[in-house]
């Protein structure tokens, strides 16, 4: 039974209603999912109690808001670079598409306000919430993600080093707050570049080399060392991180 003076409201109310919960469930799985920082919806169906597809018919009857199919949805599709991959994990929350200034967001939680929120501020873009299965919401997330980073690899493996303005950085690297808040995305970019090149040219070695006044990179390849790249030298120490 529901301890006294505590009354189950939304979803999680409707789910014990409807006999897909017990109720002193229903509490526990509300204050764990709290604890964990993760969404009430997704706690329990990770858990396994209770079913992806029903939570997700119970939520869509309960909040009014239409049950989208994901299955037809081309993931490659979606709009995710427009949302750091940390906010689309952390959130649990997927940029389904855009139209005109609207961004439509795939949640499993309709109560998962924060997500739209959070994709809010860091696109300046209004959201709207859609609402999905969660089982087929956490694929989706991971075949979205994972197409993304195939298409960057992609794109870095015909890039040169010249195009990567790794040299943006300088400035923040040289900040006096260890604190900053400093954009590695260039940094990163370059490592990548680095590494893609070694394994398709068949290096046996990556030797970052940093010298006073210079910094370079080179393979070795059948033995010999060739300098693939010069970065500044000022970024040394956030490349070889």
């Amino acid at each position: 039974m529901m301890p006294a003076g505590i009354k189950l409201g939304g979803l999680a109310g409707r789910l014990v209603e409807d006999g897909i919960l017990a109720e002193d469930m229903a509490i526990t799985c509300s204050d764990e999912a709290r604890k964990k920082k993760v969404s009430f919806v997704k706690y329990i169906v990770d858990q396994g109690y209770a079913d992806s597809a029903k939570v997700a018919q119970v939520a869509s009857f309960e909040f009014g808001v239409p049950l989208f199919d994901l299955s037809v949805m081309d993931l490659e599709q979606c709009p995710v670079s427009l949302v750091k991959e940390k906010l689309i994990r952390q959130h649990h929350a997927l940029p389904l598409f855009k139209r005109g200034k609207r961004l439509f967001v795939a949640v499993s939680d309709p109560t998962n306000v924060q997500a739209l929120d959070e994709f809010k501020f860091h696109t300046g873009i209004t959201t709207d919430p859609v609402l999905v299965e969660e089982d087929k919401l956490t694929k989706a997330i991971e075949d979205s993600l994972s197409a993304q980073d195939s298409a960057q690899m992609g794109e870095l493996l015909d890039e040169d080093y010249e195009n990567i303005d790794i040299a943006a950085g300088e400035e923040e690297d040289n900040a006096p707050d260890p604190d900053a808040d400093i954009d590695d995305t260039p940094v990163v970019r370059f490592v990548n570049k680095v590494l893609l090149d070694a394994i398709n040219k068949g290096a046996s070695d990556i030797h970052f080399e940093p010298f006073e006044k210079k910094f370079r990179v080179r393979f070795r390849q059948d033995g010999v060392l060739h300098e693939v790249a010069s970065p500044p030298v000022s970024l040394a120490n956030r490349i070889t991180a």
